[in-house]
């Protein structure tokens, strides 16, 4: 058997013009078709990349406002409950200031309530015991109360005349002063009492209707006086001693 090489050379050459023909316009493009689609798989990758990146960073931003947002909101909370905590304290300071300044002014009120009560039983007593006493004396010795008071005084300035006489003043009268107009013989008593005692000294009488009745006599810087104020404390003493040791009292002062 024979070889044609002339058929085997035609069909060599037809062979490879196909392979080129197939390269050039068959596997090129599919190539290119390949490259093309690898290069567009690679940029889609590239392009997923950078947005997993940028997810990644927005994430964290966003973790990083979650977490100042925390932070900020729990320091506002804390800001507002110490505010809240202060004006707090500081009503109940103010409440507590307030209902201290009541309780004081209460207090005062009642002290001054009792401080007038006493008195006007203090002014009622001693408008008692005056009467009372202007009308014993009058009943029983046929004598007044002033005359009784200038008695007094004068039996208290005699162990005090040598004292008094160093006080005297020959320019500065004495000076009595009464609650009312001390009645003619009344003064005359007294001026004679004193000038017995003080022959120098000149008296001079005046009223003060804010006085407890009975009489004060001013030499110098000497003060003799008698006023029912001393005998109304004596009473208060008195009944005071007599509400702390009297039983019937006590008991009822126990059973409240």
């Amino acid at each position: 058997m024979s070889v044609d090489w002339i058929t085997v050379a035609a069909q060599l050459v037809n062979f490879l013009v196909l392979v080129w023909l197939l390269k050039r316009f068959l596997y090129r493009p599919i190539l290119d078709g390949v490259d093309a689609r690898e290069a567009e798989i690679a940029e889609r990758m590239s392009e997923a990349s950078r947005a997993r990146e940028k997810a990644e960073i927005a994430e964290a931003r966003h973790n990083d406002e979650i977490t100042t947002f925390r932070t900020s909101e729990a320091s506002r909370i804390d800001s507002q409950r110490q505010e809240a905590e202060a004006e707090r304290d500081a009503l109940l300071a103010e409440a507590r200031t307030r209902l201290e300044q009541e309780r004081k002014d209460w207090e005062a009120h009642r002290s001054e309530e009792k401080r007038r009560y006493i008195a006007q039983l203090h002014r009622s007593a001693a408008a008692s015991l005056v009467s009372l006493t202007g009308k014993a004396l009058l009943d029983l010795a046929d004598e007044t109360l002033e005359e009784r008071v200038v008695a007094h005084v004068a039996r208290q300035l005699k162990p005090m005349a040598a004292d008094l006489r160093k006080m005297a003043d020959d320019g500065t009268p004495a000076v009595v002063t009464t609650r009312h107009v001390l009645p003619d013989a009344a003064r005359a008593k007294l001026v004679a009492e004193m000038k017995d005692l003080i022959p120098e000294q000149k008296l001079q009488f005046e009223t003060d209707p804010e006085q407890a009745t009975g009489l004060i006599l001013r030499i110098g810087a000497v003060h003799v006086a008698w006023t029912v104020d001393s005998y109304i404390e004596e009473l208060d003493a008195l009944l005071e001693e007599h509400l702390l040791h009297d039983p019937a009292v006590k008991v009822g002062t126990d059973g409240h």
